[in-house]
Formats: C-alpha cells, sequence, structure tokens
C-alpha cells in the first residue's frame, strides 16, 4: 500500500504539475492578445493626435492671417507642402515642398512629393506689391492632401 499510495501522489503531482503549466500558457496567450490590442489602439490615438493640428484645416474657412500663420509654422516642416492660390496668383504658390495634386484623388500618387523646386517665399507672401500676397482679411477655402497612405502631405489654401 505504500508504493501504491507514493505512486498516487506523484500522479497527482504530475497531474497539478501539468495543470498549472497549462494555465500559464494560457495567460500568456491571453496576455500577448491584450498587449497587440493595446499597441493597435495606441498607435490610432498617436495617429489622430499627430493628424489633429491639421483639422482646423480640412474643409473649411480661414482667413489670410491663419494662412500667413501655417506658412510660418509648417512651410520649413519636412516632406509638407503649402500651396497658396490667391485673386492675384490664380496659378498658386507651392511653400515648402510640391505635392503632386493634378492626379485624381483615387491615384497612388496624389499627395506625394515631387522634385520641383517650391516656387513661393514667405515674405513675398507678406509683401503687398507682390504676386503671391495673402491679405491678412482675406477668407481662403482650406484643404487637407493627404497621401494613399492617409499621411497629410499638405495644406491647399483657395482665396474665396
Amino acid at each position: 500500500m505504500n508504493n501504491a499510495q507514493k505512486a498516487l501522489v506523484m500522479a497527482a503531482g504530475i497531474f497539478l504539475a501539468i495543470a498549472l503549466i497549462t494555465i500559464a500558457v494560457v495567460l500568456f496567450i491571453s496576455a500577448q492578445e491584450a498587449t497587440k490590442s493595446a499597441q493597435n489602439n495606441f498607435s490610432n490615438i498617436q495617429t489622430e493626435l499627430s493628424q489633429t493640428a491639421f483639422t482646423v484645416y480640412d474643409n473649411t474657412v480661414v482667413s489670410g492671417s491663419q494662412v500667413i500663420n501655417a506658412l510660418r509654422k509648417y512651410s520649413d516642416k519636412d516632406q509638407f507642402g503649402i500651396r497658396v492660390v490667391t485673386g492675384k496668383n490664380r496659378a498658386g504658390a507651392w511653400y515648402g515642398k510640391v505635392l503632386k495634386t493634378n492626379v485624381g484623388v483615387e491615384s497612388p500618387e496624389y499627395g506625394s512629393i515631387t522634385d520641383i523646386e517650391p516656387d513661393g517665399r514667405l515674405a513675398f507672401a507678406t509683401d503687398e506689391a507682390q504676386i503671391d500676397y495673402v491679405n491678412p482679411s482675406g477668407k481662403f477655402q482650406a484643404n487637407i492632401v493627404q497621401d494613399s497612405s492617409n499621411v497629410i502631405r499638405g495644406i491647399i489654401f483657395v482665396q474665396k
């Protein structure tokens, strides 16, 4: 009976060890899934926060002074372009980078950076004698430009 008792205790110990290992593996897998979910949520929040600075320019009407402020703030930003179309300059001027906007919005090339040098200068936008002058009290229709990856690449301002 002594050997049978030892065998039962040993079998129970092995069974408990297997049960504990199984529980640990299940907890580890569920923790991995929770971590992946948290990382996805964090990534979404981070993307939203990085784009909130541009939501004020998403299909809204802004003043010329806001256009000048946007030029000062974003024209030096890497991989970002601003186009301003004024009453005097219907062709518009690019500041920062020149974006490909002459293709359809559905095109994968829409919003991509081109090799063309920008023709706009901040000094010209604030000088009344220049064709690119932005009237601080003027009204401009603002739209953001997103590339095929939904990354905001620029803003287009068109004077009304």
